[in-house]
């Protein structure tokens, strides 16, 4: 029972290990993988290159915290949430959320629909009209993966 319990703790160990093990490296994951959009967290001793591709101080620790990483086409992409800078997929729906609905219903002629109720996702500047939310117009384009491209910077190699 005792060596059941040893092999099962080291089998974990090794499927822990192997995450940690994709993320130190975020280039040779990038080059190997090509293209995927799982986000993952860039490591600490990339925050140098992050810093100087945002234009940002930020400690390692800070960067590590704030800053993930996906890969397109071999290349490392890197994006810092801030308040009203998402770095997970864009919504491109055209169609209103519950909150842009809850709020025009409250604010029917409002000419803007915060981004608390359309969500910091969304693409576009909402209005009310009439009770209804509709679309003013699009702020952010959207790259090949389905995120906003003002937010992805390459970082580089």
């Amino acid at each position: 029972m005792r060596c059941i319990a040893l092999v099962l703790l080291a089998l974990f160990c090794l499927v822990a290990a192997r995450p940690a093990h994709a993320q130190a490296n975020p280039a040779a994951r990038c080059a190997k993988l090509g293209t995927d959009s799982t986000l993952l967290p860039v490591p600490e001793s990339l925050a140098a290159q992050v810093n100087a591709v945002f234009g940002t101080a930020m400690p390692p620790g800070m960067v590590a915290a704030s800053t993930v990483y996906r890969c397109a086409q071999g290349h490392v992409l890197v994006c810092t949430t801030g308040a009203n800078l998402p770095c997970g997929p864009a919504n491109t729906s055209r169609v209103p959320g519950e909150g842009a609905v809850a709020w025009c219903k409250q604010n029917p002629d409002s000419d803007y629909i915060p981004a608390y109720a359309t969500g910091h996702d969304t693409i576009f500047i909402w209005r009310c009209r009439k009770g209804a939310a509709e679309v003013e117009k699009q702020v952010f384009k959207v790259d090949a993966q389905g995120f906003v491209k003002r937010f992805w910077k390459v970082l580089p190699g």
